[in-house]
């Protein structure tokens, strides 16, 4: 079975995946200084619970976006997994679609999952993954999967915290779609500047890169919040939350055969 690994700036998110089929997953407060140990004990447990042991584990695969991390999460798959885990923007790891960007190598780990994941929902389309992530990025496939570009966007918890730690009196709330556009009081006016304004920025920006592209795209949404938008507005047509583990499971499949020595 596969580990896939996931590090962002909110969460370090696990997976198991026996072949394509999911087997279980979790998800962690991102900490740089969480120890390869105490990585195993929490999975240990986790695992448990579903039924999986950690030495059904028989090769890994990692995406970060926070360096930091990287360490102790390879300690973890070198020393309690026994496998040489593929680290995703390594060189000489193989993603299997071209990088069109001016710095290829800035382009965040789990943006290039997302692409390899979008193009194998919608082979021969290009596509436009939005991801509610930390922050809100909008990932630009063309139809032969190579990765084109995007936008990045303030996420929305941290629009939140901006309004509230920047304002004398207005106050921390949750995100949730409110009955009316128009807010009645400032929680409620608050909450619409939030989601409907958000709402538009998808819908802004969805329509200008397809401008720009020159043709319509699909359109595909990802990542913690993306089920409080989906089915709100007719721009996203699909929700996928797995879409980058997916991603990276098929990196690690087009790599696997030229790294059978990796399990020790």
């Amino acid at each position: 079975m596969l580990l896939a690994v996931n590090a962002n700036n909110t969460n370090v998110k696990f997976a198991v995946y026996d072949g394509e089929a999911l087997r279980g997953d979790w998800r962690l407060h991102t900490s740089p200084a969480r120890t390869a140990d105490e990585y195993l004990v929490w999975l240990n447990q986790l695992m448990g619970l579903s039924g999986l042991s950690t030495k059904d584990i028989d090769g890994t695969v990692i995406a970060t976006v926070v360096p930091p991390t990287l360490f102790n999460l390879r300690q973890l798959c070198d020393k309690h997994f026994h496998t040489k885990p593929l680290i995703v923007g390594e060189p000489g790891v193989e993603l299997g679609i071209k990088i069109l960007m001016d710095r290829p190598q800035e382009v965040g780990a789990d943006r290039l999952a997302n692409a390899v994941g979008g193009h194998l929902l919608f082979p021969d389309e290009a596509v436009i993954v939005v991801d509610f992530g930390t922050a809100t990025t909008f990932d630009v496939i063309a139809e032969s999967g190579d990765y084109c570009g995007g936008v990045i966007a303030p996420g929305i918890n941290l629009s939140l915290e901006a309004l509230h730690g920047a304002t004398a009196k207005l106050p921390r709330i949750a995100v949730e779609k409110p009955p009316r556009v128009i807010g009645k009081d400032t929680l409620g006016a608050m909450q619409s500047g939030i989601y409907w304004g958000y709402i538009s920025l998808i819908e802004g920006v969805v329509a200008r890169i397809c401008e720009e592209w020159g043709q319509p795209m699909r359109v595909i949404a990802t990542g913690g919040l993306a089920p409080l938008f989906h089915g709100n507005t007719p721009t996203i047509e699909r929700l996928e939350p797995e879409i980058t583990m997916r991603g990276l499971v098929e990196i690690y499949r087009r790599n696997n055969g030229r790294r059978n020595a990796g399990r020790r």
